[in-house]
């Protein structure tokens, strides 16, 4: 396709100048050829003809063949110039090569009349209409020395008046077959007041050609193609070839100082973008992989090598990354196909998912108790995180499940896809990445170094289990700086309740003075879970060695001692409800802003010259071609009035382009009808005249002896022929119905009598209806009968579409078809409308309710879900609710950034569920977990919780932002920007709104301490001079159950350069009571150091 405009803005290009230079253009590239497979191919080798006729003078037919030419609709068809488009040629003795440019079909069929009987070819090109075809037509510029006498202005020299001849629209070399409306060719036009052609601002040239499958049957047995092996693959590779250079060349017609531009496009343009656009971009993808595997390296590694952890951060990743690998490949194998949302966005998407995984194991890994046995770490860990993990894969799964329900495939692939690998990444999580954990932990007790882990390391701690007994002595190992105490918890079940309750004894006389900005709450008794299981760093006593501020400072440390605070504030929390509110009524604006669509614009870069073709096409060609299509399940030959009632409903829509005005609507079966009615008046004319009798029918005409052999027909095979209905039998009855019986046969007929009918209807019958070769002189029995084709199963009626530029448009014409369409079902008429309208367009007819039906039952499962694993229908309904209001949110900003709304952003948006879970569960779970205050609950769950959750959401922007450079806007729009506005839309709700509604409407705690303390062990006593004794209360109910006690001794080394040493005297003393003498021999066994530093 080739579309013209003017490089001034609305300048008008009905100018004989302005259609010289569409020519030079149009026949630059016109006169493409490539070469290929050792043959050359060119224009009319593989463009499409319309309805070649068959003649049996073998030297006519190949003349005729070389002739016929291509259908190519252009605005240069309405003057003798579009000749030079018609590359075709045929030579004769005694005269020069036979060209469009000088040929005279009614000359030449005089000329050659003596030599050849062309009576049957005549009254077909009387039929179409051809007349003198091109060389009749005006020149645009008649001063060309080519230009034909028989044109009107060749005498004259006067140029011809532009907008005068394209008005009403032009004409191939057939007027009746070949008529190119108006529309077709001239865009942004306008009139006087009479309706006359005043200006347009654009031409477009259509050059159609073979599919691949035509190509390939074309040359198929042909003495040119049978040494190359020919095969369809073979003819589409030729046909892309020829596009693309047809394209380059005619962008490169025009110099750059031209008055006019020219924008060119193929189907196969179209293609190679698409696949641009579904390729893979290693460079991204390597990218982006190398960010994260830096980030997870560097947010992971320690000054102290023995709590470093960079390594299992590049584990983590490189083992997401396999995963991601294997879930594509397990995608592969159950044939979900790959699409571009597939390729361009899913690698970076699951990566940043499943890397919010690694990063809360990994911290919870960190946290477990110092006392905790070395094989038992893990499982520790896995206690503490692993609802949590498996709670936001299960959510995700769900998520990309439901979004499975919008009706589209290339989306609904690539939800399925994501939910496998979400699946994958799960897996490989839960099953693989505590063994690179437990890896890790036997490396930092075997002191090595943190990723060079073959290198012993110089500041690893040296850890020491010293039973209790072991310390009644008084002596403590050289080089000890402090100790740590570990405490074990004690189970009681209550039989009034059925409840199991974990408790710790009171410990407020083990733990100095507080300075947290929360006060002694986040130090009373009270605690989480993580601290009944093992006692918080912050219970400990504060080691000899101090770091800088810098070196300390970590995100955990930031939300204990400066988030929490902050937003735990009665103020605060009220400016939290306030700003949230206020978010959500603006998204509630939003939402009303956005529209439904996806232009092609959108998808294709901007700045290219494809997205420039666009841009004209859908300002100045907003039309496109649609076919009704009927199938089979009914008999058309009775339902013929039923078909002629489709048509004229479908005909009657607002968006269907009427024919020119002396034109009735037309389809196939109006084509046949009136070829019929055709035949059956030259019958009439010949059976009155006596040229046709009851007996003969060789002095009749071509068409009174096609009429004759179809009266006569009578579908019996045993006696086929019945001469007595030749003036019994009408082809055509009055109410203008073809009869049944004689229907599939006059199909034959007319098929292979008028080709280019059949080719202007567009029929596209399956199964085709036979060949048969009509002879009025052969009046044997076998020439006389006529097979009937195959009853229909595929046939349709084209239209054109017209006026379609927004959304709202486009779906109130796929209606009304669709309204057509359901009443011919009624009459029995099986039909559907097909096009790329209905293609790309239709989806909107129900795109918002099914994506509200898919994040209701989304948000549904979701609670289910969480309500299931937390146990907590209260925690699940604060959950779904923050989650309903991100995926608000999310659509309203939406609408803000002008995206609209399209079967893309409904998955992203019904992802958003999902995805918002990774920022939600974790805070939840912490605070259900702590105990004491809401208040001191949600400070506790974001100090837990707040490190991993902000690590996972840079990871899942880092993942993000290697989309950020595609070459693709839509890329960019569509998938990076709405993805990242959801990240920081689920970390705001996360990390802020989530903590202060828990902190005002949290249920209560998960687990309640029920023990209370004494007197004795409120107070701490005197140390026994030279020991160092610590031990639980002798005041214990009875009904708890008593678990020994053990004490870790830390060697720590000495101080990293730059770290400064407060004296031991800066430390309080604190005076632990006396271990009971039953504790002693229930203590774990002492453990030396790995064997491989020694």
């Amino acid at each position: 396709m080739l579309i013209q405009t003017a490089r001034q803005e609305g300048e008008s290009i009905l100018t004989p100048e302005a259609l010289s230079l569409h020519l030079q253009a149009a026949l630059t590239a016109s006169k493409v050829q490539v070469s290929l497979y050792g043959k050359s191919w060119d224009l009319n080798k593989i463009c499409y003809k319309s309805g070649v006729p068959l003649i049996e003078n073998g030297m006519i037919e190949r003349m005729i063949e070389k002739l016929f030419p291509c259908v190519i609709l252009t605005p240069l068809d309405c003057f003798w110039e579009g000749a030079k488009l018609q590359g075709g040629s045929a030579y004769l003795p005694g005269r020069p090569d036979i060209q469009w440019t000088n040929l005279d079909p009614e000359q030449l069929l005089e000329e050659l009349g003596p030599f050849a009987s062309l009576e049957g070819f005549r009254e077909l090109l009387d039929k179409a209409q051809v007349g003198q075809a091109y060389v009749g037509r005006p020149c645009l510029h008649p001063d060309d020395l080519h230009c034909p006498p028989s044109a009107p202005n060749h005498h004259s020299r006067q140029a011809p008046n532009v907008a005068q001849e394209l008005s009403g629209g032009c004409h191939g070399f057939s007027h009746k077959f070949m008529h190119w409306q108006e529309e077709l060719l001239l865009g942004g036009t306008a009139r006087d007041p009479q309706g006359q052609l005043l200006r347009a601002e654009a031409l477009q040239s259509t050059f159609l050609l073979m599919s691949p499958r035509q190509l390939y049957e074309h040359f198929r047995g042909d003495y040119q193609t049978h040494d190359i092996g020919w095969s369809e693959e073979q003819a589409g590779t030729v046909l892309q070839a020829w596009q693309r250079r047809f394209v380059q060349l005619a962008q490169e017609a025009l110099p750059e100082n031209a008055s006019q531009q020219i924008h060119a496009f193929s189907s196969t343009t179209l293609d190679d973008m698409l696949r641009a656009f579904s390729e893979v971009s290693a460079a991204r993808v390597l990218g982006g992989y190398l960010l994260m595997l830096a980030y997870a390296c560097v947010t992971m590694l320690r000054w102290d090598c023995a709590q470093s952890q960079g390594a299992v951060g590049l584990a983590g990743v490189l083992l997401v990354a396999l995963a991601v690998a294997s879930g594509l490949g397990l995608c592969a194998l159950l044939g979900i196909s790959f699409n571009a949302a597939t390729t361009q966005v899913l690698p970076f998407l699951a990566l940043g998912i499943g890397v919010d995984d690694i990063f809360l194991l990994a911290h919870a890994f960190t946290e477990a108790p110092p006392g905790t046995p070395l094989q038992e770490r893990t499982g520790e860990c896995l206690q503490r995180t692993g609802t949590s993990v498996a709670l936001t894969s299960i959510n995700n799964m769900v998520a990309f499940f439901m979004a499975a329900l919008v009706p589209i495939p290339a989306l609904r692939a690539f939800s399925l896809q994501a939910a496998i690998v979400v699946g994958c990444n799960f897996a490989a999580v839960m099953l693989v990445f505590p063994a690179v954990l437990s890896l890790d932990l036997r490396r930092r007790h075997c002191q090595r170094l943190d990723v060079l882990c073959c290198f012993s390391s110089p500041c690893s701690a040296r850890v020491i289990q010293i039973l209790p007994q072991e310390l009644g002595d008084g002596t403590v190992p050289v080089g000890v700086a402090h100790l740590t105490t570990t405490v074990q918890a004690f189970t009681h079940c209550e039989a009034s309740s059925q409840h199991v309750v974990t408790i710790l004894p009171p410990q407020a006389h083990l733990v100095p003075p507080s300075s947290d900005p929360l006060g002694s709450e986040l130090f009373s008794p009270g605690g989480s879970t993580r601290d009944l299981l093992g006692q918080d760093e912050g219970t400990r006593q504060k080691p000899a060695h101090k770091s800088l501020p810098c070196v300390r400072w970590n995100l955990a440390h930031f939300a204990r001692h400066q988030f929490a605070p902050l937003l735990l504030q009665s103020r605060a929390k009220a400016a939290v409800l306030v700003l949230f509110g206020a978010l959500l009524g603006l998204s509630l604006y939003g939402a009303t802003l956005v529209q439904d669509g996806l232009a092609l614009t959108d998808v294709v870069p901007r700045g290219t010259k494809e997205h420039a073709f666009l841009s004209a096409q859908l300002r100045y060609f907003s039309l496109y071609e649609v076919a009704l299509v009927t199938q089979g399940g009914f008999d058309y030959a009775h339902s013929q009035r039923a078909l002629f009632d489709l048509h004229q409903r479908f005909s009657s829509l607002k968006a269907v382009l009427p024919p020119p005005a002396p034109q009735a609507p037309r389809t196939w079966l109006h084509y046949y009808r009136n070829w019929l009615l055709g035949i059956q008046a030259a019958f009439d004319q010949d059976w009155a005249s006596g040229r046709i009798t009851r007996h003969s029918y060789r002095n009749g005409s071509e068409d009174g002896a096609l009429a004759y052999k179809l009266l006569i027909q009578t579908g019996d095979a045993q006696e086929p022929l019945d001469f007595s209905q030749l003036t019994t039998r009408r082809l055509v009855d009055k109410e203008g119905l073809i009869p049944p019986e004689l229907f599939y046969m006059g199909l034959t007929v007319w098929v292979s009598s008028d080709p280019l009918g059949l080719a202007a209807s567009q029929a596209n019958f399956y199964p085709p209806p036979p060949e048969w070769l009509h002879d009025k002189y052969d009046t044997t029995g076998e020439n006389l009968r006529i097979p009937a084709a195959q009853p229909l199963e595929f046939a349709q009626f084209p239209f054109l579409l017209r006026g379609l530029q927004k959304t709202a448009d486009f779906v109130e014409a796929i209606e009304g078809a669709r309204a057509a369409c359901a009443e011919a079902g009624r009459a029995g008429v099986r039909a559907y409308p097909s096009g790329s309208p209905f293609l790309f367009w239709e989806q909107y007819l129900g795109l918002r309710r099914c994506f509200l039906l898919a994040v209701c039952i989304l948000l549904v499962c979701t609670f289910l879900v969480c309500a299931l694993l937390l146990l907590n229908p209260w925690t699940a309904g604060l959950i779904v609710l923050v989650l309903a209001m991100m995926t608000m949110e999310l659509f309203g900003i939406m609408g803000f950034l002008g995206i609209k709304l399209s079967a893309i952003p409904v998955v992203i948006l019904v992802a958003s569920v999902g995805i918002g879970v990774e920022f939600t569960v974790h805070v939840a779970l912490g605070f259900l977990t702590a105990q004491g205050s809401r208040n001191l609950r949600a400070a506790r769950a974001l100090e837990h919780t707040f490190a991993p959750v902000t690590d996972g959401a840079v990871s899942t922007l880092l993942g993000l932002l290697m989309l950020a450079g595609s070459n693709f806007d839509f890329i960019v729009r569509y998938f990076f920007v709405v993805l990242t506005v959801l990240t920081l839309l689920g970390l705001l709700h996360g990390l802020v709104l989530l903590p202060v509604l828990l902190s005002i409407l949290g249920p209560p705690p998960e687990v309640v301490q029920m023990y209370k303390e004494s007197p004795e062990a409120l107070s701490p006593t005197a140390p026994r001079e030279g020991g160092l004794r610590w031990g639980i209360s002798p005041t214990l109910p009875q009904s708890f159950a008593r678990v020994t006690t053990s004490m870790t001794v830390a060697l720590h080394p000495p101080p990293l350069p730059g770290a400064y040493i407060h004296a031991a005297s800066d430390e309080p003393t604190w005076s632990p009571a006396t271990t009971p003498a039953a504790s002693g021999p229930g203590s774990p066994n002492s453990r030396g150091p790995c064997p491989a530093t020694e």
